[in-house]
């Protein structure tokens, strides 16, 4: 099934309850939270408290992109404050294994993300225990990028390894995702799409959300 994950980085933040309403209102599955703590990446977003104010406004699917360090540290905070999946980055974590279990344990959907300079064979040894594989297409820590064309690559290659061990895992990707691209990303065998700025568009978050959703709608 195919998945959208607006990005609130992206976001009015003078008007956020109403762009998640518009995201809300078109049909949007998910709603990607970007957390960035200025040292795994250079950009400081938003913490606990936006994402408890998020949760007040809608029951959508929370999906918490940790980028940063150590983040077996907030695993339990987050999952409080009204996560309903928590992701974090493979190059932040020196314990993969117990930050997974951790996320398991709170009664979340674990996933991991690797950044596009990251091989996707460093996730072997963990895809039997993750619900989800967040591959950036861009560089993590600010919004606006390029789609990276090299990154197509790497999701047919997670795709396949998914696949040769008959595992059922969600392919997210982020970054530079629009809708003149989005036909390669879902060929390639993703099927959880974080769009920014492509949603979030003042006066048309509503008529964009529901763009992308005709697409997966026409793919079914």
């Amino acid at each position: 099934m195919m998945i959208l994950s607006p990005s609130i980085l992206a976001a009015d933040f003078l008007n956020l309850g109403e762009d998640i309403k518009a995201i809300d209102e078109a049909g949007t599955q998910y709603i990607h939270i970007d957390v960035m703590d200025g040292c795994f990446v250079p950009a400081i977003s938003f913490g606990m408290p936006i994402l408890s104010a998020v949760r007040s406004a809608t029951d959508k699917f929370l999906d918490v992109h940790l980028m940063i360090e150590k983040p077996e540290r907030y695993v339990e905070e987050f999952a409080r404050c009204g996560a309903d999946g928590i992701t974090f980055h493979l190059e932040a974590c020196d314990c993969v294994k117990e930050t997974i279990e951790k996320i398991h344990k709170c009664g979340k959907k674990a996933g991991i993300s690797i950044s596009p300079d990251t091989s996707v064979e460093a996730l072997i040894p963990f895809l039997e225990m993750v619900d989800m594989i967040l591959i950036m297409t861009v560089y993590p820590g600010r919004g606006g990028q390029q789609f990276i064309g090299y990154c197509e690559e790497k999701v047919k290659q997670l795709y396949q390894m998914i696949r040769e061990r008959q595992l059922h895992i969600d392919i997210e990707v982020d970054g530079g995702i629009k809708l003149d691209n989005l036909e390669m990303i879902m060929n390639a065998g993703a099927n959880v799409i974080v769009v920014g700025s492509a949603v979030f568009q003042k006066g048309k978050t509503k008529q964009n959300t529901e763009a992308f959703l005709k697409i997966f709608k026409e793919r079914e």
